[in-house]
């Protein structure tokens, strides 16, 4: 897990350019305040041996608050440093954590399949956070330190080059110990930041289960797991902080030896009358300077090692594409569309052609234009799985797709949310207003065409009951909504896109006999002029569909027109309608 100098500057390039004024103005500010810092000690040595001296009182009077006006100064300069380099790490941090999500849905499904949404926002969030001190205050103070000790140096070097030397000699070996302590804690600081997500992803899935969990009695179980988290994630985090420790013991007996040669080199020129009382004090008080840069140094080390693992994930995760090719030329034609599904085997596990690991297998059917597609079957049959390769939120691993004759693998894959509709049983809805919900924050749809639809499909009254209309936001509640209204919302989501192909997926599964009725007559608008295919387990829900196409493990196991299926007394389909069977799963 080493991380190269060229990922640290593509990261600063990337994120600092864009506020290149702010960088400049906090830079100006920091070595405006290290250099006041260097001056100040002359003010000093100035003070003791004009003191000593016996010097005239008004210019001790002079030196001291010469001193005292440029502490304050250069605490205000800190200050300055301080403020430009927050709005630079906030600003850094947070277009680093929008680029993260714009690549996480981006991504297809197989990627969100296997990863928590604890686990995604630990990385969006927790690994970013670790490197705002990368991005406000390492490049800049590690140089602006590095010129501090090299200005000191060269200070002490005019003053006598003996007391040079032995200043020298000690930041050398100060600096070349840290650096080769650098990277001691970034494999156990990686270890933590992955029982951190592993941790959050546990702790957001029980939080969304939690109905379930307290109506099953499963709280004992979800605190034996939380436990067993917990138990493992501390030795790694006591581990990474150990070898952060002897970091800082390091860093602590280096600036104990560095007074140590201050005071006897001091002593040796004094006692040789090589130096004044005033300058062996200003060598002992740049020694002390030195430890504030070498220890902003370690403590800038310190946050790369964190930084480092954080670096190392944010970098794997921008690093994984998509398996889906988001390219393509051709264009689905708008209106009704024609499906032809040609051999399509399919599989989530990505393990070749195995018949095991398929859920799809050589599954063909063809649905003319402006016709409906009954898709029957049992749970886990493949019906839903059809509907998303028909979205294109996965690829057949063989077999081919086509929608208005064009292949949907060679269409920007931006064009098929535009075209295919799709209404499931689980409706997402989001906390901003009831138009964004309705819209997905498409500003082209007016308020008129809102209305109507949602008449349409009988929500007025609800509407009006809303305090702002559409202007309402929904809470976490989602104020008040039951599933059958938050069903009929997704109708009319689907509605106001106005796609060619419309895949109703259990869509009225969670709505009750009342409501479900009122839907009939919004679901014949919404299929007039549009193909459709209406996935259900109860044969009621498919008496409008043109064809009939029932699975079974993957496979089809019939096929064919609704009619001459009916008539057919040796097909399935008939069978099941001349038992009077209301559902597949009987």
């Amino acid at each position: 897990m080493k991380i190269g100098l060229q990922q640290y500057w593509n990261l600063l390039v990337d994120y600092l350019k864009p506020q290149k004024g702010r960088v400049v103005k906090f830079a100006i500010a920091l070595l405006f305040s290290i250099g006041l810092q260097i001056l100040n000690p002359q003010i000093l040595r100035y003070f003791i041996d004009t003191a000593v001296a016996g010097g005239d009182r008004q210019k001790l009077f002079l030196a001291a608050f010469l001193f005292i006006a440029v502490a304050l100064i250069t605490q205000l300069m800190t200050i300055t440093a301080t403020f430009y380099g927050e709005n630079v790490a906030w600003t850094a941090t947070n277009a680093l954590r929008a680029d993260l999500v714009e690549h996480c849905l981006t991504l297809d499904l197989s990627f969100h399949k296997y990863r928590t949404p604890g686990e995604l926002v630990e990385r969006i969030d927790g690994d970013v956070q670790n490197l705002s001190e990368f991005f406000s205050k390492f490049t800049i103070h590690i140089l602006g330190n590095l010129l501090m000790v090299l200005g000191v140096i060269v200070v002490l070097f005019i003053e006598d080059w003996r007391a040079g030397v032995a200043i020298l000699l000690f930041a050398l070996i100060a600096l070349s110990t840290l650096i080769k302590l650098r990277t001691i804690s970034v494999f156990h600081w990686g270890g933590y930041r992955q029982f951190s997500a592993e941790f959050f992803g546990f702790l957001g899935e029980q939080l969304t289960g939690m109905e379930d969990i307290r109506a099953n009695g499963a709280k004992n179980y979800v605190m034996h797991r939380f436990y067993t988290i917990i138990r493992n994630w501390l030795p790694i985090f006591h581990k990474a902080r150990f070898a952060d420790t002897i970091l800082w013991v390091t860093t602590n007996g280096i600036f104990t030896l560095g007074s140590v040669i201050a005071l006897i080199v001091g002593a040796y020129l004094w006692s040789q009358q090589t130096i004044t009382i005033g300058t062996v004090y200003l060598l002992y008080y740049y020694t002390n300077i030195l430890s504030e840069p070498i220890e902003q140094i370690r403590n800038q080390f310190e946050d790369l090692q964190q930084a480092d693992a954080s670096i190392y994930r944010i970098t794997d995760l921008l690093q994984v594409q998509s398996q889906l090719y988001t390219g393509g030329e051709k264009l689905i034609p708008p209106g009704a569309l024609s499906i032809a599904v040609e051999n399509v085997c399919f599989g989530y596990n990505d393990r070749g052609n195995d018949t095991e690991d398929l859920v799809l297998q050589d599954v063909s059917f063809n649905l003319p234009a402006g016709q409906v597609l009954g898709l029957l079957g049992r749970t886990g049959s493949g019906k839903s799985t059809l509907a998303r390769l028909l979205l294109r939120l996965y690829d057949p691993q063989l077999g081919s797709i086509r929608l208005g004759g064009v292949p949907i693998d060679q269409t920007p894959l931006k064009e098929l949310p535009g075209k295919v509709g799709l209404v499931t049983q689980d409706v997402q809805l989001f906390q901003t207003t009831v138009r964004n919900n309705l819209t997905f924050f498409n500003h082209d749809i007016t308020s008129d065409r809102i209305y109507e639809t949602i008449e349409m499909l009988g929500l007025s009254e609800w509407l009006h009951s809303l305090p702002n209309g559409l202007e309402t936001n929904l809470g976490p509640d989602s104020s008040g909504l039951s599933a059958g209204q938050a069903q009929l919302l997704a109708f009319t989501r689907v509605f106001l896109k106005n796609p060619g192909l419309v895949i109703l997926d259990e869509a009225s599964s969670r709505l009750d006999p009342m409501t479900e009725r009122l839907i009939e007559k919004a679901i014949d608008k919404l299929l007039m002029g549009r193909t459709a295919i209406i996935i259900a387990h109860r044969l009621a829900t498919v008496e409008r569909a043109n064809q009939i196409l029932i699975l079974d493990k993957g496979k089809v196991s019939e096929y064919g027109e609704r009619e001459a299926l009916a008539k057919n007394s040796h097909s399935r389909f008939a069978q099941l309608l001349q038992a009077g069977l209301t559902d597949l799963l009987v």
